[in-house]
C-alpha cells in the first residue's frame, strides 16, 4: 500500500493522500483529508493501518532463513486488509465528525 503521487506547482512529486494504491489492481480514491485527522500513536489511523499491514521480509540478522512477515497468512479472507482499510477511513472520518459536534471544552477558574 502506498500513496498516489502528483506534481506540485513545482514540478516535484508529493503524496497525494486522497488517493492509496492498495495494489497493482486496486486503487482507493476520493479519500477526504480529514479522515487523516484521526490520529493513533502520532500518525492518522489511515496511516498506521498502511504501515502496519506491509508485507515485511526478514530482519538483516536472519536473512538466510528467508522469514516473510506476511499480514495477509493472518486471515482466510482475502479481503480482510482491503475491508479493514476501508472501515478505518469511515471510522475516521465519522470519528472527526463526532468530535467537530462537541460543545468547545472550557475550564473555568474559581
Amino acid at each position: 500500500m502506498t500513496f498516489s503521487k502528483i506534481k506540485n506547482k513545482d514540478g516535484k512529486r508529493i503524496k497525494d493522500k486522497s488517493t492509496i494504491i492498495f495494489n497493482k489492481d486496486i486503487i482507493i480514491s476520493g479519500i477526504p483529508k480529514e479522515a487523516y485527522q484521526y490520529i493513533v500513536n502520532g500518525n492518522s489511523a489511515i496511516e498506521w493501518i498502511m504501515d502496519q499491514y506491509q508485507i515485511h521480509k526478514t530482519d538483516k540478522e536472519h536473512r538466510e532463513a528467508k522469514i516473510i512477515d506476511d499480514p495477509n497468512d493472518f486471515s482466510d479472507d482475502p479481503k480482510y486488509i482491503f475491508n479493514l482499510l476501508l472501515r478505518i477511513i469511515t471510522v475516521s472520518l465519522k470519528t472527526i465528525d463526532l468530535i467537530n459536534q462537541l460543545p468547545k471544552f472550557e475550564v473555568k477558574d474559581d
